[in-house]
């Protein structure tokens, strides 16, 4: 560049030289000769040119220099603007990072705040939860055994408009006849008895659950139980069992329990049997039920099938008329063996030279347990069980304790009663049943059960008999059929149900050979044979007996063998409180009970009716 501008000046000042020194046109003149004062100022040209040209190199160097200073400038400008550009963009950087520190800091902070918020939260609801658990604990724990209280207190009243001398459980086969003093009078009762306590222990192993429950109420009387004054009843066992449920699906339970008889909500579980909601401790009539010992081996096909089968304690109740002493079915209990053994009345036998005491409680001498099985199913909608009864009956038989010089079964020289050739006789009895039970429109429950065999009477609640006795002294199974409907509608608050059942003991008689008597349960006239079956004294009153105003008289020719009990009930329960405090609730119930007994030779069919208010108020434990 510097080159090119001393290049430039240097032919400007030469061109400039040429051009002042040029000779002059030739004319046709003679030149003017050259003086030394010409030479002198070429000269002086000369050297002025030299310093114009020496004054411009000097300005064109200045130029230069402060041209190279320019530069110098422009390029610590250029390097300035660019350290500052990479400063900036580093600024930028290490913004754009200190931001999203910024960012990510504030995150974690809202995040910890949350957590902290969270977990005070949780150490509030903990410290809460525990403060409960200690103070209103659910369940207690011991050893590794998780313990459940349960129960209820009750406040309970019974009215009926026939007297009964009955508490809240209603005797319904003892319905009273229409000409008995109690059906011209009412009664009144007021009770606790029904208050109910509970245990519930559960342990978990690694390939099984044991549990073991026991339940209790009052609904017992001791020998000095009254209500007089003290109103000191004693407690009842109802349930006490033990049960071991594997993971397999198998499980194994024993003790007392409900009987597998009885209808389950869920599968065959036990504590989820399907009562009748009703406050009438006695339940309902066409129910079927039992609570005594058993064993019980239970299989579960994935929580939507089982099969059951139990082993239950078996238990004969006998119902007969005009029978000879032929027979002995069981005895009164002993007081050795925990049994009650009290007698209600005895009687002497001249002839016999002999005294009859009948026992409270009678008990059959059984020769084996009741086998129950049972299949039930749960496919989605509804729930369903099919079961099986099967039951053995004995007594002994004394074919001689009628014997006579006239008669020959035991031989002519047998003048009084023997126990000679008495021998043992067993009878094969049992049934059938079903449930299903569906929920409709979520709210809404309707059940249904039948029940149908030989000697299953005492499985209903109407506690009709198992069997009467042939005029040989062998038992005579009787048929017994048992139903009942159920409709309960279920709010958050409201409870109502409505339940219509039946029960029903077929005729069963036959001819006592020796006596010539037509014996049995509701007997008919037999042609030939002297029938004492009569309800003729049923619609006649009688004076009470001995003088002491608590013994009703007894009506005279009133056999009235009971044919069938129907009950119709509607009753509602009303949840005052139901929260982590327990539950409190009120409730009434209204029963009409009918009592229809088998018609005598005249076509007399008396009946026992009732209608029955019950109430309860009741605090359940949380």
């Amino acid at each position: 560049m510097k080159s090119a501008w001393r290049l430039c000046l240097f032919l400007l000042l030469a061109a400039s030289l040429v051009a002042q020194n040029a000779p002059a046109p030739k004319s046709k003149k003679k030149a003017a000769a050259i003086t030394a004062a010409d030479i002198q100022a070429l000269r002086d040209a000369i050297a002025g040119q030299q310093a114009a040209i020496a004054a411009q190199q000097q300005q064109i160097q200045q130029l230069q220099e402060e041209l190279r200073h320019r530069d110098q400038a422009v390029q610590q400008a250029q390097t300035a603007a660019t350290d500052a550009a990479g400063k900036a963009d580093a600024a930028q950087q290490q913004a754009a990072q200190q931001q999203q520190t910024v960012t990510a800091l504030s995150t974690d902070v809202t995040d910890l705040k949350n957590n902290m918020s969270s977990t005070v939260l949780t150490l509030q609801e903990t410290q809460k939860n525990v403060k409960e658990a200690m103070e209103s604990p659910l369940a207690l724990h011991y050893k590794g055994i998780t313990i459940t209280p349960g129960g209820f207190l009750a406040a309970e009243t019974a009215r009926r408009s026939r007297a009964l001398a009955a508490d809240v459980n209603t005797p319904f086969n003892n319905l009273t006849m229409p000409g008995a003093s109690q059906s011209f009078t009412s009664e009144f009762f007021g009770s606790g008895r029904q208050s109910r306590i509970s245990m519930l222990a559960e342990g978990k192993l690694s390939m099984a659950k044991l549990s073991g429950y026991v339940e209790a109420d009052f609904l017992s009387a001791g020998a000095s139980s009254n209500t007089n004054q003290s109103n000191s009843f004693s407690l009842r066992q109802r349930q006490a069992w033990g049960q071991a449920a594997f993971n397999n699906g198998w499980s194994f339970t024993g003790g007392q329990m409900w009987s597998l008889v009885t209808e389950t909500k869920h599968g065959v579980d036990n504590r989820t049997e399907a009562l009748p909601m009703t406050i009438d401790a006695a339940y309902q009539v066409g129910f079927s039920w039992s609570r005594q010992y058993g064993i019980r081996l239970v299989k579960d096909f994935g929580n939507k099938a089982w099969f059951a089968v139990s082993m239950e304690n078996a238990q004969a109740t006998v119902s007969s008329h005009n029978n000879a002493a032929n027979f002995l079915v069981g005895s009164a209990g002993a007081s050795g063996g925990v049994f009650n053994q009290t007698i209600t009345a005895c009687s002497y036998s001249s002839s016999a030279n002999a005294t009859t005491c009948t026992p409270t409680a009678p008990l059959a001498f059984n020769p084996s347990p009741d086998i129950v099985a049972k299949l039930a199913f749960e496919p989605g909608f509804g729930h369903y069980e099919v079961f099986g009864i099967f039951s053995r009956f004995r007594d002994r038989v004394f074919p001689c304790a009628e014997s006579s010089a006239t008669n020959t079964p035991c031989g002519a020289t047998i003048t009084a009663p023997s126990a000679l050739d008495a021998f043992n006789s067993s009878k094969n009895g049992g049934g059938f049943g079903a449930n299903a039970r569906w929920t409709i429109a979520k709210h809404l429950d309707f059940g249904l059960h039948g029940m149908a065999g030989s000697g299953l009477g005492r499985y209903g609640s109407g506690g009709l008999a198992d069997t009467s006795v042939h005029g040989d002294g062998t038992l005579d199974l009787i048929k017994n059929y048992q139903g009942l409907a159920t409709l309960e509608w279920h709010g958050p608050k409201l409870d109502v149900y409505l339940n219509v059942g039946s029960e029903y003991d077929q005729r069963s008689y036959s001819v006592d050979p020796q006596s010539l008597l037509v014996v049995g349960y509701g007997a008919v006239p037999v042609s030939g044979f002297t029938d004492k079956y009569t309800n003729a004294g049923c619609y006649s009153e009688t004076i009470p007996q001995n003088g002491t105003g608590f013994l009703p008289g007894s009506l005279g020719s009133c056999v009235a063998d009971t044919r069938a009990l129907t009950e119709g009930t509607l009753g509602f329960w009303y949840r005052l409180y139901n929260g982590p405090k327990g539950r409190t609730q009120w409730g009434a119930q209204f029963s009409y009970v009918n009592r229809a007994t088998w018609a005598d030779a005249n076509g007399l069919e008396p009946h026992g009716l009732d209608g029955m208010v019950f109430t309860s108020f009741r605090y359940y434990l949380p």
